[in-house]
């Protein structure tokens, strides 16, 4: 009966530090998925995504906010979903606001050339 008992203790002892080592293991990739997703933020801010993709930018700080939260929670399946969907949108916030400075830039030029026309047609 002891054996059984001593057996049993092992055998829990060794599913709670399986487990453990699971939960650690999904922290270390949560973490940097969390990390490079705050990155990815604000690298978009910083392009100007707070001006030209405001509710895509929006999207992507409140799924920012909920992964650390998650992170926090020790939830860390929901955390790295959360973080890669936050990266996602902010990757979308980024391209659309180069696109919006693309577009800009090239109504100047195009507006340049208009001018550059009608001198070039004045002159003959």
């Amino acid at each position: 009966m002891e054996s059984k008992n001593r057996l049993a203790t092992v055998l829990c002892g060794s599913l709670l530090l399986a487990m453990v080592g699971c939960a650690s293991s999904q922290k270390a990739p949560a973490t940097a998925d969390v990390a490079v997703s705050k990155a990815a933020v604000a690298n978009a801010v910083s392009a100007g995504a707070s001006d030209l993709a405001p509710e895509e930018i929006s999207m992507a700080r409140a799924k920012m906010q909920r992964a650390t939260q998650a992170l926090a929670a020790k939830d860390y399946t929901l955390a790295r979903d959360l973080a890669n969907q936050a990266q996602a949108d902010a990757k979308l916030a980024q391209s659309k606001a180069n696109s919006a400075k693309a577009t800009a830039a090239s109504n100047v030029l195009q507006e340049d050339l208009r001018v550059l026309r009608e001198e070039v047609e004045r002159a003959k």
